[in-house]
């Protein structure tokens, strides 16, 4: 902040004068002044006493008076114990403020040609089941994270690896060639994302009711699962399509086909986009390549059965598996090719960010310290983004019992509960059929992805919907209403014909509450970095609910349009549409659109 700057040189200045002493502005470590306390920046005065030898009152009261004496920036101070607490003349707020409303895109960095290059990797979807509420999650994260990317100053590649291969795959394929008659989501109804998953379904139901039958024989689950036919007949599918099958790989591409199509509508729900789309089929063969060539120079060493291993022990991890005895890969050996491909395509690629959940926090381990070991400078600039599960207030969701939470239907949900909250509050009331459908998507849209966003994505979290949809409290919805509200307002002004300067006289007398949404508006360029450099979307989030929380105090505690003293009219349509800017381009960052009218 353009404030804290110059009062940080301000402090500077007062250490020399005082005390004879240079100290760099960097030390002059100014916070926020906490709400009970008068003030709006508070000075840390400890790191200075052994510069003035007095207690840290008494080092804070000489400071305050030489600051007030001194610099126009300051009009009052008090002191508590060690912390400086100080004022700020208005007419700095009302200079910041003219400053943020003549700057475009306030907070934003522009992205230059040669601003570093950031890869980010989310969604990672099977094409074996639909999207859940935890690639949801994932999504959001992904797309948000590199919206903030961006607005620090990088150029980001948004990436997907589509996991399009493997058992899993083989299962949904061989239960629809059993017992699908020829179905296709033309002749079903259904997207393709969901048919397929139906399948994979039906597997597991077919697979556990074997090995039933094999337990009542007398078998031990173990002996069961060795013998069942049917996972015999998944496996020897998997090798067909390894081994090119051309009516295997025709069955895959069909189904798989299937799927892309069904994902495609989901993420344009969702929101989010990729710029570039990898695929398991056609990464896990160069990670195959390298992994053979890493054994022929010693890297890795092979056992009796012909499996390919990595000896992490040095690094204080175990020993990881690269290829199986039969010669096929894991997800390791895939991620190695893939992320060769990468870096093989960008050269100035400077960080590759995997956004995945915390139960694959040892694989990114180990992919990192393989990659170094194979000798890839980029092995030590991969990020693993680690967030935790999603789970609704019923408990957890699995896949293969078909009991997970659908991304569509959520999506579906989330609109239809905003619709029916949003008539019954009154807020389409006027609207046509179109606008109240669009009102009702952007609202429940902004539920979902403001819910799940303003979480730290490092804690495990609990979505509830129908809190999610409140238009009260910390949502998304009373976000969007706020705007609207704003937004209300400032079209008022212009029916009344009344303008919004450029600039404003610096001689205006504002209350504290004014000059606090100033400063909290000035915060958002700091909340955009943080963000940025922490990876941590929710931090954008919780920082305009927290504006918002205040211009609606504000809002009901002083006039706008009927303020008779023009100049401080003026002043509150110039407040209000700053917070209004603040407030779409910060929910932007979040993926979130905000409604004009509601």
């Amino acid at each position: 902040m353009k404030i804290e700057i110059s009062l940080q040189q301000s402090v500077v200045k007062a250490i020399e004068s005082l005390y004879g002493q240079t100290i760099t502005a960097e030390q002059a470590s100014l916070q926020k002044t906490k709400k009970e306390f008068e003030g709006h920046l508070t000075l840390v005065v400890f790191p200075f006493l052994k510069i003035s030898k007095k207690s840290p009152e008494q080092t804070a009261q000489e400071i305050g008076e030489w600051l007030a004496n001194n610099t126009t920036e300051v009009s009052s101070f008090n002191v508590i114990k060690g912390f400086l607490n100080l004022s700020i003349a208005t007419p700095c707020w009302i200079g910041l403020l003219n400053d943020i409303h003549v700057t475009p895109d306030f907070g934003i960095r522009k992205v230059e040609a040669n601003a570093p290059l950031v890869m980010v990797e989310y969604s990672s979807p099977n094409t074996n089941k639909p999207l859940h509420l935890g690639h949801v999650r994932n999504n959001l994260l992904g797309f948000s994270l590199s919206e903030v990317l961006k607005a620090n100053g990088y150029r980001v590649i948004k990436t997907n690896i589509v996991n399009d291969r493997g058992i899993h795959i083989c299962k949904s394929m061989l239960a629809w060639q059993k017992w699908g008659n020829g179905e296709t989501p033309e002749s079903s109804g259904k997207k393709g994302d969901h048919l397929v998953g139906d399948y994979y379904v039906l597997f597991d139901k077919h697979y556990k009711a074997e090995l039933s039958e094999l337990q009542a024989k007398g078998l031990s689950k173990e002996e069961a699962e060795a013998q069942s036919a049917l996972m015999a007949e998944a496996r020897e599918m998997l090798r067909k399509w390894e081994d090119g099958d051309e009516s295997t790989v025709y069955l895959w591409k069909m189904m798989n086909q299937w799927v892309y199509t069904g994902f495609d509508v989901t993420y344009k729900k969702l929101g989010v986009d990729f710029d570039e789309i990898y695929y398991e089929s056609e990464t896990y063969l160069d990670g195959k390549e390298t992994v053979l060539e890493g054994l022929n120079k010693g890297i890795f060493y092979k056992k009796e059965d012909g499996s390919v291993w990595a000896d992490l022990t040095g690094e204080g991890l175990d020993h990881k598996l690269l290829l199986r005895s039969d010669g096929t890969s894991v997800y390791m050996t895939q991620d190695i090719g893939t992320a060769q491909q990468r870096f093989k395509a960008h050269k100035d690629l400077s960080k590759m960010i995997y956004v995945v959940g915390n139960e694959q926090n040892y694989h990114f381990q180990v992919l990192s310290i393989v990659l170094d070991k194979l000798g890839y400078e980029f092995g030590k600039g991969l990020v693993h983004f680690s967030y935790g599960m999603v789970e609704l207030p019923e408990g957890k969701m699995k896949s293969r019992e078909g009991t997970v939470v659908d991304a569509d239907d959520l999506v579906d949900e989330m609109v239809s509960t905003a619709k029916v909250t949003s008539e019954e509050l009154g807020k389409l009331d006027g609207a046509t059929e179109d606008e109240a459908n669009n009102i009702a998507r952007i609202v429940g849209m902004g539920a979902l992805k403001y819910f799940i966003l303003k979480v730290d994505p490092k804690k495990n979290m609990t979505f509830n919907p129908k809190e999610s949809i409140d238009f009260n409290g910390n949502t998304g919805p009373f976000i969007q209403y706020t705007y609207a509200r704003i937004q209300s307002v400032l079209r008022k002004a212009k029916e009344l014909g009344l303008s919004i300067p450029i600039t404003l006289p610096q001689d205006i007398v504002l209350t504290t509450k004014e000059e606090s949404l100033i400063q909290l508006i000035a915060d958002y360029s700091v909340v955009v970095k943080q963000a940025g450099d922490e990876y941590n979307p929710a931090l954008v989030a919780n920082y305009i609910y927290d504006l918002v929380k205040e211009y609606n105090q504000f809002y009901h505690d002083y006039s706008i349009l009927k303020e008779e003293e023009s100049v401080l009219k003026e002043f509150r349509l110039m407040l209000s549409e700053e917070v209004g800017k603040t407030v779409k381009s910060g929910m932007s960052l979040l993926g979130i659109e905000v409604p004009d009218r509601m």
